[in-house]
């Protein structure tokens, strides 16, 4: 990221063109700014309709202008905001009127939200709930980013550190004040057992790790079975668009298609895979290894068999549930033993096949209760919990004391509160221009 001092500007709103266009200012001329163009800075954080005016005095538009000036704003410096008409013209207009002035820039991705960080507005764990608020597709998404960006995972983590850096005291005491009939003894004798009593909440944390991966990146269900049972036309009915290639001949899915649904408020991911059997070529033989593997990432398996000629399959060890699906129930006169029979011609069935789906991805999902939001928050987690378990009553304690310390620095990093330079890039970078 670009340092700091310069004033950044950026279009805040959606693609132009559109009803209205927000572009936003921060920094340290932002309040200068409002002025040149607009001849007047409205009182702190009241919107005013204004002539906006370029150098030359031509109007560019006539429009409402807030100024928030810091640090009691988002970014907590200096902010402002245009709120244009959405033509592409007005808004490169002044943009290029920014531009032109000094120390003034377009704002890197995740800029805005980046200085808010520095600025100590927002923690890491708040910072990457409002990312997710921003790409939400589905309700849980956005509760689950409210809930995560409301303060209380930093709360939650917080509070550990804490813990662990009283025990870090208790310890140096032992150590500074070895003599002393003041050092209660829970400075050394007691020291494992507390460390051990919060590994195991940050232990029951962990487990909720697969909640926080559903909702953010959806409950993969993967559709596995002989060439011809119907994968590809059931993919396509559930989708109500073509998706895959349908023919009688075997072999017709070569590589791993994808559907997105959102059911009951949850982002499942349907993958159509290529068919299980003996290939008979090199490109065949890849897409069959690629339906293994899908299928051991599953949340849920469904295998789907040709109710015509029921065809049992060789799943590779996976972990997940299984669903038996009798395809092309239209052409048999019995079911069968399936736990669902359905027609990807006529639709038969859909309806309790999708139910199902649903029951699975809802019980998947854990409500209403704090879960790590992210792969990094489980990593930093996870060696928390390996430095607390490390802690021995036998073990010197400087060796106890420096658990501890590497234990508090994990936790640290999931809030930003040490050492997270070199994840600053990597984070907001992901962001989106004018957040």
């Amino acid at each position: 990221m670009v340092p700091s001092h310069d004033t950044i500007y950026a279009l805040s709103s959606g693609v132009v063109p559109a009803g209205i266009a927000v572009v936003r200012v921060s920094g340290p001329a932002a309040r200068d700014a409002v002025l040149a163009l607009c001849g007047v800075v409205p009182p702190a954080r009241m919107m005013r309709l204004v002539e906006i005016r370029g150098a030359d005095g031509s109007l560019i538009d006539n429009a409402m202008v807030v100024y928030f000036p810091g640090p009691g704003s988002f970014t907590g410096e200096d902010c402002a905001e245009f709120h244009l008409h959405g033509s592409r013209a007005v808004v490169s207009t002044l943009q290029q009127e920014l531009a032109a002035r000094d120390g003034f820039r377009l704002a890197e991705p995740g800029e805005f939200t980046l200085r808010a960080f520095r600025n100590g507005r927002v923690d890491l764990t708040e910072a990457e709930a409002l990312s997710d608020l921003i790409s939400a597709e589905t309700e849980l998404q956005r509760q689950f980013a409210l809930e995560q960006g409301a303060g209380r995972l930093r709360g939650l983590y917080e509070g550990w550190r804490a813990e662990i850096v009283d025990m870090m005291a208790m310890s140096e005491a032992a150590i500074d004040f070895a003599d002393e009939e003041a050092v209660p003894d829970e400075a050394g004798a007691d020291l494992a057992a507390r460390a051990e009593e919060l590994a195991g909440r940050i232990e029951a944390h962990l487990t909720g790790s697969k909640t926080g991966e559903v909702i953010r990146e959806g409950f993969r269900v993967v559709l596995v079975g002989a060439p011809n049972a119907g994968k590809s036309s059931l993919l396509n009915r559930i989708a109500g668009r073509e998706v895959a290639i349908v023919t009688h001949e075997a072999g017709t899915t070569r590589d791993v298609l994808t559907v997105d649904l959102d059911l009951g408020g949850i982002l499942v991911r349907l993958f159509d895979t290529a068919g299980l059997r003996e290939a008979e070529g090199l490109v065949e033989r890849i897409g069959v290894q690629r339906s293994l593997e899908e299928a051991r990432r599953a949340d849920l398996v469904l295998e789907i068999q040709d109710m015509q000629c029921p065809a049992t399959i060789d799943l590779p060890e996976i972990d997940a549930p299984v669903i038996r699906v009798g395809n092309k129930r239209d052409l048999v006169s019995a079911p069968g033993k399936f736990d669902v029979a359905v027609s990807a011609t006529t639709g038969q069935g859909l309806d309790k096949l999708l139910e199902l789906i649903q029951q699975h991805a809802r019980d998947a999902v854990r409500h209403n209760e704090l879960v790590p939001a992210r792969q990094r928050h489980v990593e930093l987690l996870g060696r928390c919990l390996a430095s607390l378990r490390r802690i021995d009553p036998g073990d010197e304690v400087a060796l106890r004391v420096e658990n501890l310390r590497m234990a508090a620095t994990a936790l640290g990093r999931i809030t930003g509160q040490v050492d997270v330079e070199d994840l600053l890039d990597v984070i907001f970078s992901r962001f989106c221009i004018g957040k």
